[in-house]
């Protein structure tokens, strides 16, 4: 059983490594295999074909993902909103740090979009799927966002964000916020830009209107009702 992880592990080591390089299209299944010194027989036992190995890929990709919010949960002494700030942070380095894992999360997030609506499902490639790791993430990738939602309902109990707000809905904008920081780096960083921002102030910036928007500090100003009187 071991042996058989180990070369599951190799082979998917091995694809993450070509993905990075050459692509996703690119990359064949015999590619893996002689980057990962086995045969392309051996490695079809294991995956079925290149779609069936992308899902077991995003699968893994979803673990190390929940591995982000499980090391935020166990960090001692920070209330709710350090948490969430943790977890901007943990989620953008993730992606800068192992990016063909985190494009394979956002992807599935697409095909997620397309399986819920039965008109779009038949635009989802069949060999995806027919993939039991495709099964197992339909099962399994809500899991970090129940741990996202612990912190903003920790945050509602200690304080430290607003007690109007409701958990489910917060965290899954705060998780919107946090994957359009991720798309809206490159639009930032583009030197030829008419907008007056820089890549540094950013993610500070960016910091900041969430922890305003959590704690309820942005306030609408209203204007002043005079009372008059006619008599």
């Amino acid at each position: 059983m071991a042996g058989e992880k180990n070369k599951e592990k190799l082979i998917l080591d091995s694809a993450v490594a070509l993905f990075t390089t050459k692509g996703f299209q690119a990359t064949r299944m015999e590619d893996v295999a002689k980057r990962a010194g086995i045969s392309k027989g051996l490695t079809y036992f294991y995956y079925k074909n290149k779609e069936d190995l992308f899902m077991a890929l995003t699968k893994k990709a979803f673990d190390q993902f929940k591995e982000e919010f499980r090391e935020v949960l166990r960090s001692k002494g920070k209330n709710g909103m350090e948490m969430l700030t943790d977890l901007m942070g943990k989620i953008v380095n993730f992606a800068k740090e192992q990016p063909v894992y985190y494009q394979a999360v956002l992807n599935f997030l697409d095909v997620l979009k397309k399986y819920n609506d039965k008109a779009l499902r038949r635009e989802i490639d069949p060999l995806i799927l027919d993939s039991i790791h495709f099964h197992k993430l339909l099962e399994i990738h809500y899991e970090p966002i129940k741990l996202g939602i612990q912190m903003v309902s920790q945050g509602i109990k200690d304080g430290s964000i607003r007690p109007e707000l409701q958990p489910e809905i917060t965290f899954y904008t705060v998780w919107a916020m946090i994957t359009g920081f991720e798309k809206m780096s490159g639009p930032v960083g583009y030197e030829g830009k008419e907008a007056k921002i820089s890549a540094e102030a950013w993610q500070p910036g960016f910091t900041k209107l969430m922890q305003d928007m959590l704690r309820g500090t942005i306030q609408a100003s209203r204007p002043a009702i005079v009372q008059t009187s006619l008599f």
